[in-house]
């Protein structure tokens, strides 16, 4: 089993990266020095149910991935992070983990609670430095199907399919293994086929997903889930406006009543997070709009403050978005000057999940996704060369070429940041362009 830089190697070569969303390459965090390492399987964008399926299913994988991880790094202890209400989750890794001697952070369901500022701070009782990363105070981060990926490359499997939960408006909602590079359409095929004519997809989640309307879209190594809605629905309507829609209204509409930034999950813990500055900043002079830009540095991202905190429902995580590609073009670096010191009223702000699903109008779309184990066998799959955080890899193949599923595609040079792709069936390279390598059967 190979363990230390043997398995760093060993991830970059297999493709192992951030399964949760993140993307980012698993054998830079397996390089690096820890003193925990925490499993966050702290699902909790509404609908998306494949972490809870995973760890029903394959326990003991994650828990060996984990292992991995801790040997790799040096840490003294592991911890695994999840929603007491997933009981049958619970249930199946608990006895692993107290024969690992691994902790159990069982957390309330509340949104965000996967996100790694908050999941570190209820493991641990430590805050992660403004604008830092948990391995600055020795925690290292992994999700839970990142894990399981792990423990794979570990036996030479690569990463050629993704764990994934299709839901909403689809006859069969369901949680499956999907080849890497199959297309939306083909996805919601095989779940029966849409419910209704006219749809918009939240690739990822309602929350802090994209939405696409592409059915020619393709499933990478993060894509967590797919919502499919109709057309019609507010979020697919709202998520859909033109930015500078966006701004105009903020600018007209916004009175400052800070709803945003009371329930901004970084502001209360303490970080200097203020959406209704920022959107002050939007009728300011650009000498105004920069010093009030300056608190959305530490923004996540996580869209309470547009989708649940607004009562005018106007769009500061937009603003902020927008702040902070403004502050990076600047080559402006925020640094908090006041310590960050957890507010009092924090946990009697949480956002439950139930309540945010009920704002969002998708009370509705909460329904099982069984898990299916039966694979889909596309007849094309067109694998993105950039499916991660880092640099599009150079493809190893060529049109023409005959592949095998787990064959490399594409690698990166030595120093850059990426991590191997690899076929997710047997078939020809049809094509090879700057964004993708294409497969037919």
């Amino acid at each position: 089993m190979p363990e230390g830089a043997m398995l760093s190697e060993r991830l970059r070569e297999m493709g192992v990266v951030g399964a949760g969303g993140g993307g980012f390459p698993a054998h830079v965090k397996a390089a690096s020095r820890a003193e925990s390492v925490i499993a966050n399987g702290a699902e909790c964008e509404p609908l998306i149910h494949k972490d809870y399926e995973l760890m029903c299913r394959y326990p003991g994988e994650i828990l060996a991935g984990m292992a991995l991880m801790i040997e790799a790094t040096g840490a003294g202890e592991g911890m695994v992070g999840l929603k007491e209400k997933n009981r049958a989750a619970v249930e199946a890794l608990e006895p692993e983990a107290r024969r690992r001697g691994y902790r159990m952070v069982l957390l309330g369901d509340f949104y965000p609670a996967g996100d790694e500022y908050e999941l570190v701070h209820a493991a641990t009782g430590r805050l992660i430095p403004a604008g830092g990363i948990p391995l600055h105070i020795g925690c290292l981060v992994s999700n839970v199907e990142t894990l399981y990926n792990v423990r794979q490359a570990a036996d030479g499997i690569p990463v050629t399919r993704k764990c994934l939960t299709v839901t909403g408006a689809v006859r069969e909602p369901q949680t499956l293994w999907a080849p890497i590079g199959i297309a939306f359409r083909d996805l919601i095929a095989h779940c029966g086929g849409a419910t209704v004519e006219d749809v918009g997809l939240l690739v990822n989640g309602a929350m802090m997903g994209t939405l696409s309307f592409d059915l020619d879209d393709v499933v990478t190594r993060t894509t967590a889930g797919l919502i499919v809605l109709p057309r019609s629905h507010d979020l697919v309507t709202r998520k859909d406006r033109p930015r500078l829609e966006m701004d105009r209204i903020g600018r007209s509409a916004c009175d400052q009543c800070s709803y945003c930034t009371e329930l901004c999950p970084r502001y209360l813990l303490g970080y200097d997070v203020q959406p209704h500055k920022v959107m002050r900043s939007l009728g300011f002079t650009l000498t105004g709009a920069a010093n009030w830009n300056q608190s959305a540095a530490l923004c996540c991202a996580c869209g309470i403050c547009t989708l649940y905190a607004c009562p005018e429902a106007l769009y500061p995580k937009e603003a902020c978005d927008g702040a902070k590609v403004a502050l990076r073009t600047e080559g402006i670096v925020f640094r908090q000057e006041k310590p960050v010191t957890v507010h009092p009223m924090k946990e009697y702000r949480r956002v439950p999940t139930a309540m945010l699903r009920k704002r969002l109008g998708l009370e509705a779309w909460e329904r099982d996704t069984p898990f299916r184990e039966a694979e889909i066998e596309p007849d094309r799959v067109r694998i993105r060369r950039k499916q991660h955080a880092g640099v599009p890899l150079t493809p190893v193949v060529k049109a023409g070429d005959r592949v095998r599923r787990g064959q490399a595609l594409g690698r990166t040079a030595e120093g850059e940041l990426g991590a191997a792709i690899h076929a997710s069936m047997d078939g020809t390279v049809h094509d090879v362009t700057e964004d993708a390598i294409e497969l037919w059967r």
